[in-house]
């Protein structure tokens, strides 16, 4: 496809003039899909319509009240994920359900799911809104295992479909019967990957 003549292309960048320009009229966003993941290549839209919506946010952004509003909602921010990191660890412990015996591993190992699952752009479940908060918490707690506790991440996987999805499930029950041990309360020696994993 070719753009029209009086159109012009907006880098990717400036997620505000990007949304505006949308916003303002006709555009094309260019992407470009590389795997699972993809890029944004900018957005074509009239040069007229780009350089008026670039002019009137130029002149908000001139003004002093400007620096004020992004402060609080970065302070606003980061309060929502403060809150959501302790909601998180506080729903990966109730997953866990370990046996008070071990209620010191549980809250390790829930800071350690926490901090890895929760931060803002880590692409993790945590980051999801489309299941519950239960639920992102098991399968992060999954996925953290399946990492650190299993060969996982030096396997050689089959390039064929379903291949991977199988081998997640089978190291998933894994993590399951390990989990198992400690919601039990049964003996756990030095060795357990968990603990192991948790001492690294």
């Amino acid at each position: 496809m070719t753009p029209p003549a009086d159109w012009s292309c907006l880098p990717p960048g400036d997620a505000a003039l990007t949304r505006r320009v949308k916003a303002a009229g006709p555009s094309w966003v260019v992407q470009e899909k590389r795997g699972r993941k993809v890029y944004s290549r900018g957005l074509w839209a009239p040069t007229t319509t780009i350089e008026a919506v670039r002019a009137c946010l130029r002149v908000e952004r001139a003004a002093p009240t400007y620096e004020k509003k992004l402060a609080q909602g970065r302070a606003r921010r980061q309060r929502v994920q403060a809150d959501y990191e302790v909601t998180f660890a506080s729903s990966v412990r109730a997953y866990l359900a370990f046996h008070a015996r071990y209620d010191d591993v549980a809250g390790a190992l829930a800071d350690a799911v926490a901090a890895h699952a929760t931060p803002v752009g880590s692409g993790t479940v945590a980051r999801t809104t489309r299941i519950p908060v239960e639920e992102r918490a098991a399968a992060a707690v999954i996925a953290w295992l399946r990492h650190q506790t299993t060969g996982y991440d030096d396997m050689i996987i089959p390039r064929e479909k379903g291949a991977r999805r199988a081998v997640r499930r089978q190291l998933a029950q894994r993590s399951v019967q390990l989990l198992s041990r400690y919601r039990r309360g049964d003996d756990v020696d030095d060795v357990c990957p968990l603990r192991r994993a948790l001492a690294r």
